[in-house]
């Protein structure tokens, strides 16, 4: 594949449901699966590129995939983009990669992944790191969020997105502080818009899990950025209340990407929740 060298390209399962999902594989030892969120142009370098080296670092074998519609993994068009969908695509991968244990790290969309990987496949779940997770409140509730509505108006136009657009949107409406926006972010955004299709995104299916959290037995790490624009608020009680193992970080001065706008903390609460849960 044609790459401008804003992303690595690593390696691709060919996933026994016939499709090929794209990830990057490095380190040695216990092993970390990011997962990103959605949103176009949107890839698992893109998100975690600040933390999953801190954790190559201190000995974590880290997979970082694209889900199935994004980043360099395949892109059909002619299926529906439901939760067990994205799970099975990642635990297929998984299965490619020759891991049977893992601790899975997941925001937003891949939050929810995350539960529904622990929920499908528990005795491959050692362990939960979720930043302020899908599949938690109602799509009525998401719809009031300003930064979902802004997600929606922008894309939702029929108009061209530009790179400033893109940046504003970034901005205003997953981070507390602009700087974080920055033009390598929106460049990497935008070379993955250029080979997206708009299906994945309109064709996203994600059920409420709140009800089934507390058969998750696993520990959990949770982060909630208190300037969050996109999830509703509701999720973090959700989280709170139903996850029985859970510890759960509330950072101020902080948006959608805690893991980018704070990374240094995320990167040695995780590093510790690893070591010692």
């Amino acid at each position: 594949m044609a790459n401008k060298g804003l992303l690595p390209e690593g390696n691709y399962a060919e996933c026994a449901n016939g499709y090929r999902i794209h990830y990057l594989d490095e380190g040695q030892g216990d092993v970390v699966v990011f997962l990103h969120g959605s949103g176009p142009g949107a890839s698992g370098y893109s998100n975690f590129k600040g933390n999953y080296p801190a954790l190559v670092e201190a000995g974590y074998r880290c997979i970082v995939p694209d889900h199935i519609g994004y980043g360099f993994s395949d892109k059909p068009d002619d299926v529906d983009h439901t939760l067990d969908f994205f799970v099975e695509c990642i635990k297929q991968t998984l299965d490619s990669a020759g891991v049977e244990r893992c601790t899975v790290v997941g925001n937003s969309l891949g939050g929810a992944v995350a539960l529904g990987m622990a929920l499908q496949h528990p005795a491959l779940v050692e362990k939960l790191i979720l930043m302020a997770p899908g599949g938690l409140s109602e799509l009525h509730e998401y719809q009031q969020m300003p930064g979902m509505q802004k997600v929606f108006k922008v894309f939702g136009s029929g108009e061209p997105v530009t790179h400033e657009v893109m940046k504003d949107l970034f901005a205003t409406g997953l981070m507390y502080d602009p700087r974080h926006a920055t033009d390598e972010l929106v460049e990497e955004r935008m070379q993955i818009m250029q080979i997206m299709n708009g299906h994945v995104m309109a064709s996203m299916k994600i059920p409420v899990l709140t009800a089934r959290l507390p058969e998750i037995q696993c520990p959990v790490l949770g982060f909630w950025g208190m300037d969050e624009k996109m999830m509703p608020e509701n999720g973090i009680l959700a989280m709170a209340k139903n996850l029985k193992h859970m510890r759960m970080i509330l950072v101020s001065e902080c948006g959608h990407w805690v893991m980018v706008e704070h990374e240094d903390l995320f990167n040695r609460e995780c590093v510790d929740f690893l070591r010692h849960g």
